[in-house]
């Protein structure tokens, strides 16, 4: 049974009719047999063959590699053009145009933003399920996408909710429903997935357990990749939106660069899962990411729009960037070390301590972030696909764009918790606001009382004075 794990499915087939032995000697059917070893499984058969070798076979989808969506008028364009080059320029001219849009949507606000990052998440979600999906169909695997799709709903309540509690609270404490959603939101949000945990334990069906059970894994590996991150990418949003904006373009920047010192000048393998990721890719991509990180940080912390943390106008009802910039967007003198002083007669330099911030992501998304492309390719390896989807031509779906983006969003969250973060007035003014009135009024005596403590506030027999 063990003798060839990753062997061709269709030549284990033929052979069906042969008994398997395992290591011990003892004989396997080749219905458990088969089962076992095409899931790449070397443990022990169970003592009842409740597991066809139909049912436990995944059917291998079909690349999308042989799959040619782009426009007529470009094809007919470079007509003529070697394949190479004729990708080049389909995967440039398709790169400007999801720039373009990218800018668009950056000048039409946060809002838009949170839409667009939760229409990514859908599209991503639905792009790893429907492999999944593709891989075991012939089965009908019952509910199976129905859950799937029930699953992303409940975990999206759950993150979505509590965005809302933190940063929309003087929304919420204004509308009796939504105190009630509120107050109990993730009782609400647990009964929701406990609903759905009980329909699938409902679904299993005899001969089909075990991928059953690894679909329910796959639904939410999937969920902590995709969900889960792209949460965080919003997180990130709300903390200002050069905090959204500069890692998104640095892994932008990074795929575009070291593609560009590939073709032209790759000729050393980087990495056997990506045959064509080449060293001298890898490290032009590097330094060029960290300077574009560089100059980009420099031209958007002039701007309070980027700055400025996404807050919420109880009077408006609307979303504000307005603030006094914070100590990292205001310009500092720097004295350099003594070699650099020797080299460049420069004693010191005047930089936004963001520009610094830069070149610590820059470097994450350079050095580290393309691991998250290998994964992906991987992954589609595994299941011997060219991409996840075919949405884009010359890049393939939603999902081989952001592979990366997640990773990146990830580490700047924990870096903006890590490093940055500090008390943020608009959210602590939202919490304080949904309290009782007899708590918010505590609150304000503490308050005065420390203010005046520290002779930032007149004594009391100054206001009585006035009154």
């Amino acid at each position: 049974m063990r003798e060839k794990k990753n062997g061709d499915f269709e030549k284990k087939g033929l052979n069906c009719l042969e008994e398997d032995k395992d290591d011990s000697g003892g004989e396997l059917s080749c219905k458990e047999a088969d089962g076992a070893d095409r899931l790449g499984l070397s443990g022990d058969a169970e003592g009842e063959c409740d597991v066809d070798s139909k049912a436990d076979t995944p059917d291998v989808p079909l690349s999308t590699a042989d799959t040619d969506n782009t426009p007529q008028c470009l094809n007919k364009a470079l007509e003529g053009l070697p394949p190479r080059w004729k990708n080049y320029w389909i995967r440039g001219v398709l790169s400007l145009a999801m720039i373009s849009g990218f800018f668009l949507i950056i000048f039409m606000g946060p809002v838009t933003l949170i839409f667009v990052v939760m229409g990514v998440q859908i599209k991503c979600f639905q792009e790893i399920i429907t492999i999944g999906y593709r891989v075991y169909h012939s089965y009908e695997l019952p509910w199976f996408r129905t859950l799937s799709w029930y699953f992303l709903i409940c975990v999206n309540y759950f993150f979505y909710g509590e965005t809302v509690a933190d940063y929309f609270g003087a929304l919420v404490q204004r509308e009796e429903p939504l105190q009630f959603l509120a107050r109990y939101h993730r009782f609400i949000s647990f009964a929701l997935y406990l609903a759905g945990f009980c329909m699938f334990v409902l679904s299993l069906v005899k001969k089909h357990y075990r991928l059953q059970f690894y679909m329910f894994a796959w639904t939410h590996v999937t969920l902590l990749i995709v969900v889960t991150q792209s949460h965080l990418v919003i997180q990130n949003l709300f903390e200002g939106m050069i905090w959204f904006i500069v890692p998104i373009s640095i892994v932008i920047c990074n795929d575009i660069m070291a593609y560009l010192f590939g073709f032209f000048f790759g000729r050393t393998p980087l990495i056997k899962l990506s045959p064509k990721k080449t060293w001298e890719g890898f490290i032009g991509g590097f330094f060029s990411t960290v300077v574009f990180g560089f100059i980009l940080a420099y031209l958007l912390s002039q701007f309070q729009y980027f700055v400025c943390p996404v807050g919420f106008n109880s009077d408006t009802n609307g979303f504000t960037v307005e603030c006094e910039p914070s100590e990292i967007f205001v310009m500092h003198e720097y004295t350099l070390p003594a070699v650099i002083q020797n080299t460049l007669r420069w004693k010191t330099v005047t930089l936004y301590p963001f520009q610094i911030h830069s070149i610590f992501l820059s470097s994450f998304g350079s050095l580290i972030g393309p691991f998250g492309g290998f994964f992906a390719s991987g992954f589609k390896r595994a299941f011997k696909i060219k991409d996840f989807a075919s949405t884009i031509p010359g890049h393939g779906g939603i999902m081989d764009r952001f592979d990366c983006q997640y990773l990146m969003a990830t580490f700047t969250h924990v870096y903006i918790a890590s490093f940055i973060r500090g008390p943020n007035p608009s959210k602590v003014l939202q919490q304080l606001l949904m309290l009782q009135p007899e708590q918010q009024l505590g609150i304000f005596h503490t308050l005065h009382s420390h203010l005046r403590e520290r002779g930032m506030l007149p004594p009391a027999d100054f206001f009585f004075f006035l009154s």
